[in-house]
């Protein structure tokens, strides 16, 4: 790097650093809140033993390798909330959250009928019987949530894009507050409720979501109330242009994070053909990697909202340098991770249960998931990056081949044909996680590289949302 290579990324740092963790800070708090659901799931339902563990493992993995889908639909809303937003168009903003929740009315139900078609259709993935009797009415109540944790993703997205993150993350917070009390009621049996066991996890959770999208939908309304914003003055009949301009860029990215979060939802069914101990111990280790995994997505939604507004405002360059920032700061944190993970494995195991076995277990596949934790943050904030700039499609290629050509083929050999059990599966996942981590971070220097050339066209170019 020469010294005018090198002086422009210091003032980079200096202009950018300051206003992307400002967004970041609460929208990692928001993506911490939102994991932190599961990990108190698993906290609380570990005292019930392995089997309770895995089975909130695999409804969880069902529910999500259908649900996912259709979250991603609205990540459109990143990229056309942002550039209008940084264009100051602050009604097209509003009208494109109109648009998106008529998505979320077609396809909510949807994603509920998916689900509970899937469910007997469980029954022929050769699952461990025992896990797999209380996967089912967890993923059933899970289910009920579905309506209400799409019309959250919609208000998240549609504040979000306009720089306001304050509000989500104290849904988030609070949520895991009464999250975690309805668990202790309704898997205990505390205050004169039945003692449901694994089942009273998923309607804890499906209750909280309902809690988070009306603290949103309150807050949004509070806000236009208060400083007469023009939301309620939107027009609230549905464009079917306009519903297919979101879907246009939503698709991409729906098929991207279904392809990422599928993935794993894959490897936990097949970790669920092993024994509970191996399915509980895959279950903490994806756990610990998620939440570490929250800070890069936090990062890649704080990063899509700097790119999108930066081209908004006719800035490329500024652009591609709000996108390294928070590609640089998605590798460091990882990297940290990653170390951490390494040198205390069993410690964090512990976190989550106090079965011997699965702690055992599970301090195995903490070393082999240390090692792809910088890969994970390269893919993760890339994915983010590119999407701010109206490219959805690249990330799924890059992880069609790289998750499902390459790592789970090698993950189901290593664990199934050579004999290697989870762990295999876990070689497999890092595998992948490392090609695309490398893939994408490559296509992101590419886009960037045009963006400091001025080669960008926006999004929503040519039509606001109500044209």
């Amino acid at each position: 790097m020469d010294r005018f290579q090198g002086g422009l990324l210091r003032r980079s740092l200096r202009v950018e650093l300051g206003p992307m963790l400002r967004l970041a800070g609460p929208v990692i708090s928001a993506e911490l809140g939102w994991m932190a659901m599961g990990v108190v799931d698993t906290i609380f339902v570990g005292r019930l033993g392995a089997e309770a563990i895995g089975a909130v493992s695999l409804g969880n993995a069902l529910y999500f390798a259908v649900a996912i889908f259709g979250m991603g639909l609205l990540l459109g809303l990143d990229t056309l909330v942002s550039q209008a937003y940084g264009a100051g168009r602050t009604e097209e903003c509003h009208d494109w959250l109109v648009q998106g929740l008529y998505l979320v009315a077609v396809i909510a139900p949807l994603a509920m009928l998916g689900l509970w078609a899937a469910i007997p259709l469980s029954d022929q993935l050769g699952l461990h019987p025992v896990v797999l009797a209380q996967a089912k009415p967890f993923l059933k109540a899970l289910t009920w949530g579905t309506p209400a944790l799409f019309l959250y993703a919609a208000l998240r997205r549609y504040l979000q894009g306009m720089g306001v993150v304050q509000p989500i993350m104290f849904a988030l917070v609070s949520a895991n507050l009464v999250n975690a009390a309805a668990d202790w009621v309704l898997i205990y049996g505390r205050l004169g409720f039945p003692a449901m066991g694994v089942t009273g996890s998923g309607w804890a959770t499906a209750f909280s979501r309902c809690y988070m999208a009306g603290f949103l939908l309150v807050y949004v309304i509070y806000r236009d109330v208060w400083n007469q914003s023009g939301f309620l003055r939107a027009r609230f009949a549905p464009r079917f242009g306009s519903i297919v301009r979101l879907l246009v860029i939503g698709l991409p990215a729906a098929v991207h994070v279904t392809l990422e979060v599928g993935v794993f939802a894959a490897a936990t069914t097949l970790a669920g053909r092993l024994d509970p101990v191996s399915l509980a111990a895959h279950h903490v280790v994806l756990d610990v990697a998620s939440v570490t995994f929250m800070i890069p997505l936090g990062l890649s939604s704080a990063g899509a909202v700097r790119v999108g507004q930066a081209l908004g405002r006719g800035e490329p360059a500024a652009a591609g340098r709000a996108g390294w920032i928070a590609v640089i700061l998605g590798a460091a944190f990882m990297t940290a991770a990653g170390l951490v993970m390494a040198a205390f494995p069993r410690a964090l195991a512990s976190l989550f249960t106090t079965d011997a076995e699965v702690i055992a277990q599970a301090a195995t596949l903490m070393i082999v998931a240390s090692a792809f934790q910088l890969f994970d943050g390269l893919q993760g904030v890339s994915t983010g990056t590119m999407r701010g700039a109206g490219d959805t499609r690249t990330p799924v290629v890059c992880n069609l081949a790289a998750y499902w050509g390459v790592g789970l083929p090698l993950g189901y050999l290593l664990t199934f044909t050579a004999g290697h059990g989870v762990i295999g599966l876990w070689i497999g996942l890092a595998t992948g996680l490392g090609a695309s981590g490398i893939a994408l971070l490559f296509a992101w220097n590419r886009k960037a590289d045009a963006l400091a050339r001025g080669e960008f066209a926006l999004a929503g170019a040519g039509a606001g949302a109500g044209h």
